[in-house]
């Protein structure tokens, strides 16, 4: 492939890839841990541990995304990859559940810091558009094939060894992305021109980010993709195991549909982007994923809500794999860092908002009323982009 030649692009995708499915493995592994410190308040922790993922995410990605052009961008890489191995590796020495929360906390703060600036890079390596836009898509099959990939993966080496030994592998897989980040040489950061303090530089991705009426747009769209994320990923083992009677081998499935989903459309969509702008594949993507939720309205049984999964995959994948090269035509190169940081903490506050709501909602008013309520919110967040991004403004000048 053409975007594999590049010794650059090629190192670092591999330490994405590898990354990535050290941290499903460690997903699996945290699932365990707090079934063996918790018990039956094994899902309390995990939502909490969820959520302060969440807030790690929102937190420390503008304050990264601020400082990134100052510091050397390998060095930042692979500082990172270290500490997120030096965290991973202590949770089997963890014995009590604050314990566990310190740590997600510290993870996914280092994880806040590396992901934005990573993105940011590859943009520097490919300029023209058409090679940006392939990349796109095979990071969004990157992280689609460590939803399918890492829980099965996990499954075969719980045969063998036991469910503290994930961390072990997870931390090496970060060494392992810092031995191929710090293998190739990166593009400097484009030094930022525009003064001002520390708040200044705080609130510039912010800033430029909500001034821009297309990311205004892509703001909304990242609620329905939560909205709809958080329905499948919250509430997909519930009514899988409780309203259809099935068994956990049904829950991989389901999850695997909406990966599959998300998988043709990031394989597919590079051909779309060059005959069609993005702007109606993403509002097309939201609406995908609001007509999944309504049909869920219909109690289907789980041939269909293979379906209806897979079809929200989709629609998901037609919003989010576009978003990179949406951000790359919105600002200068220098700004870059901090642009995507702002995306990447204002889209998992989204999250933060969606997955405490999906489950609350699952929970306490029934399955019928998530789908409900998770649909129109979706539809909503959908027809506000319309509105935000006008479709009368030209791509180059949103």
């Amino acid at each position: 492939m053409e975007l594999i030649r590049d010794r650059r692009y090629r190192h670092l995708f591999s330490a994405q890839v590898i990354a990535l499915i050290g941290t499903g493995l460690t997903t699996v592994g945290l699932a365990l841990l707090a079934s063996d410190l918790a018990g039956e308040r094994a899902g309390e922790v995990l939502g909490t541990a969820l959520a302060i993922k969440m807030i790690a995410y929102v937190g420390i990605a503008p304050v990264v995304g601020a400082y990134a052009t100052r510091l050397p961008r390998r060095a930042l890489l692979v500082t990172l990859d270290l500490l997120r191995a030096a965290v991973v590796v202590s949770l089997p020495f963890v014995t009590e559940v604050w314990q566990i929360y310190l740590l997600i906390f510290l993870l996914n703060a280092c994880s806040a810091g590396f992901t934005p600036v990573f993105q940011a890079t590859i943009p520097d390596i490919f300029e023209d558009e058409r090679r940006y836009t392939r990349a796109l898509s095979l990071s969004r099959l990157a992280y689609d094939l460590e939803n399918l990939l890492s829980p099965l993966l996990a499954a075969l080496l719980l045969v063998v060894m036991s469910f503290n030994l994930l961390f072990v592998l997870n931390a090496a897989a970060f060494l392992l992305s810092a031995l191929l980040v710090v293998s190739v040489s990166l593009p400097s950061p484009h030094p930022q021109t525009a003064g001002g303090g520390v708040w200044a530089r705080l609130t510039q991705g912010m800033s430029r980010y909500l001034a821009t009426p297309r990311l205004r747009g892509l703001l909304a769209l990242n609620m329905a993709v939560a909205a709809a994320g958080a329905m499948q990923i919250v509430n997909t083992v519930v009514y899988v195991r409780h309203a259809l009677g099935l068994g956990e081998t049904q829950v991989a499935i389901a999850f695997a549909a909406a990966g599959g989903g998300s998988m043709v459309v990031a394989l597919t969509l590079p051909k779309i982007l060059e005959r069609l702008d993005q702007r109606p594949v993403m509002l097309a993507g939201g609406l995908l994923m609001s007509a999944s939720l309504l049909a869920g309205l219909t109690a289907p049984g789980f041939v269909t809500l293979l379906l209806l999964w897979f079809v929200l995959g989709a629609g998901a994948s037609m919003v989010m794999t576009p978003t990179g090269r949406l951000l790359k035509q919105s600002c200068a190169a220098e700004e870059r860092p901090a642009l995507f940081a702002a995306q990447f903490s204002l889209s998992h506050a989204c999250w933060l908002v969606a997955y405490p709501l999906a489950g609350w909602l699952g929970s306490a008013l029934g399955m019928m009323s998530a789908f409900a309520v998770l649909a129109i919110l979706a539809l909503a967040a959908t027809l506000l982009a319309a509105r935000l991004w006008p479709a009368l403004v030209t791509e180059a000048h949103a």
